[in-house]
């Protein structure tokens, strides 16, 4: 009896350890999953806020098709409006590459079509998201768009 609850014990941590594997990889191998941590202080100058978010984000490799999904809370005021910047590392500031479509509410959720060189910068690690307010018109909350 004991084996038969040892080999039951181990099947259901392998299928536990599987699933969990799963939540952080893409089902489709043709999709990069990415993410990002918005805060103050990755704003360029850092901004003093309890503003956090974080960022979803999958790119069809195939298609160059881009989803996003933004959620965020505690910033100082309605968010006015919301981006991907790019090609910036951490630390550098970038024009806007793919604009939120307002209201800029938390989700924050979307999808267009980006160029195969757009797609090679933000598989890089080169785009990031920021979120902007009336009181941090430069943003108030940055997280670089990273691989999963």
């Amino acid at each position: 009896m004991t084996h038969i609850r040892k080999a039951a014990a181990a099947a259901a941590l392998t299928a536990l350890a599987l699933v969990a594997g799963c939540a952080n990889t893409p089902l489709d191998p043709n999709v990069a999953a990415m993410r990002a941590s918005l805060s103050g202080m990755s704003e360029v100058p850092q901004v003093a806020t309890q503003g956090m978010g974080e960022a979803e984000v999958w790119l069809n490799k195939q298609t160059n098709v881009l989803k996003w999904k933004v959620t965020y809370s505690g910033l100082s005021g309605p968010a006015t409006m919301g981006h991907f910047h790019g090609p910036a590392v951490a630390g550098v500031n970038a024009g806007v590459v793919v604009p939120f479509q307002n209201p800029v509410t938390s989700p924050i959720e979307g999808q267009t079509t980006i160029t195969a060189a757009q797609a090679k910068e933000l598989t890089s690690g080169l785009w990031y998201i920021n979120i902007h307010t009336a009181a941090n018109r430069g943003g108030e909350i940055r997280g670089q768009v990273l691989p999963r």
